[in-house]
């Protein structure tokens, strides 16, 4: 590999920052990206809303992400940064800003794993302005913040070994989406044929019930707790995951497979839906409500698809000022979901556990070649691991 050299930041990228308010949402148009959508160096539209092709226009007077713009989150979140895809009409959101790459300097992708990298990340932490309430990068002096990268073919070499992961990883996350799809359009078709039953979600639950106010523990032997932040995209995100101590919890609190997860504080997040798909020992924290279905009643698993399907309904039964909005168990208790007759709940179960499962697996193994693509950045990025190295690594896990 070439000699590396340090450069600035200025030297290598422009750097922007979005609007300092947030417009309107609407049901479709632009994306208003949040830093809550920068994930690990993905992009993850989920977390971001849409706005009008009015207020796109206002809010991108000072610049419009493009592919191949590293954009990264300069309050809250710091060292969290993601790279713009094609395809996406988007403007920066709040306390995001934005790395446009000379390009004649710099490769894209290598920019994002240097900013990532531990070197830069270093660099962060020393640089931050710690204020009363938030910590933030100063974008004034961010363009004479160091950097180090060797030559573009070399950085094209280690931008084909890491991103040789990433596009393992983003099949593994379209799969994922698919089969939920499936198993979501299956459910719905199933349950407008024959003589679908309407059923009240406390009548056919044997649980509903808030989760606990944690003792947190820093012990990786201790409970895994979820919170709000764990229920994205109708799955459970363990990453955000805490630990709390296991005596502490009763037993009614623990999670049992095919229970559902229902946000139920907060503007943005109360009424997420989730499906636990696991065995292993967890809980989850007072903001989130878990329903068990009764199998005597219902099927857990088609109940369970009903509530993901039920989601943007859930989203409006908040209660509450902006900030404080809480969903009450007793007004989700009452809610009525559509469900097929039993006869064609036992035979979806089979195909809905089938796609579950399949999903589960890419799912799993997208953790493993996260973990790698982690391990192998700052070897990358420091040098201590040469790419050749480093390509039989991943050639041996893809």
């Amino acid at each position: 590999m070439s000699e590396w050299i340090e450069t600035t930041v200025g030297d290598v990228a422009a750097v922007f920052d979005g609007p300092h308010a947030t417009p309107k949402k609407t049901e479709e148009g632009p994306w208003f990206l949040s830093i809550s959508s920068l994930d690990k160096g993905r992009l993850n539209l989920a977390e971001s809303a849409h706005i009008s092709e009015e207020d796109f226009t206002k809010w991108t007077r000072r610049v419009t992400p493009r592919e191949g713009d590293v954009l990264f989150s300069y309050e809250t979140r710091l060292g969290e940064a993601a790279v713009m895809p094609s395809g996406i009409q988007a403007c920066l959101g709040r306390r995001m800003g934005l790395l446009r790459p000379k390009l004649d300097r710099v490769d894209p992708k290598f920019l994002l794993y240097a900013y990532l990298g531990p070197e830069f990340q270093d660099t962060i932490a020393a640089r931050t302005i710690h204020g009363a309430t938030v910590d933030r990068i100063p974008l004034v002096s961010l363009p004479a913040w160091p950097i180090r990268l060797p030559g573009l073919a070399d950085q094209r070499a280690v931008v084909a070994v890491l991103g040789a992961l990433d596009d393992k990883i983003s099949v593994n996350e379209r799969i994922a989406a698919t089969t939920r799809q499936l198993g979501l359009a299956l459910f719905g078709q199933a349950s407008i044929e024959g003589d679908p039953l309407q059923v009240n979600i406390a009548s056919v639950s044997s649980l509903l019930t808030r989760g606990i106010a944690p003792r947190y523990s820093e012990s990786s032997d201790d409970l895994v707790v979820l919170n709000q932040k764990c229920v994205r995209d109708g799955r459970v995100k363990l990453a955000p995951a805490r630990r709390t101590l296991s005596e502490k919890v009763k037993a009614s609190k623990l999670l049992y497979r095919n229970d559902v997860l229902v946000n139920s504080t907060g503007v943005g997040t109360l009424g997420r839906v989730a499906r636990w798909n696991s065995d292993d020992p967890a809980t989850v924290d007072s903001h989130i409500t878990i329903v068990r279905f009764n199998e005597m009643y219902v099927d857990p698993v088609c109940a369970g698809f009903a509530l993901l399907l039920a989601q943007p309904e859930i989203e409006e039964m908040g209660e509450g000022s902006t900030g404080q909005t809480e969903l009450r168990r007793t007004r989700l208790g009452n809610m009525e979901i559509t469900l097929p007759d039993r006869a064609r709940q036992q035979r979806l179960r089979a195909d809905l556990d089938a796609l579950e499962e399949r999903a589960d697996r890419a799912l799993a193994e997208s953790q493993t070649l996260t973990t790698l693509r982690d391990t192998l950045l700052p070897q990358l990025m420091s040098g201590r691991l040469r790419v050749k190295d480093a390509e039989k690594i991943v050639e041996d896990h893809t």
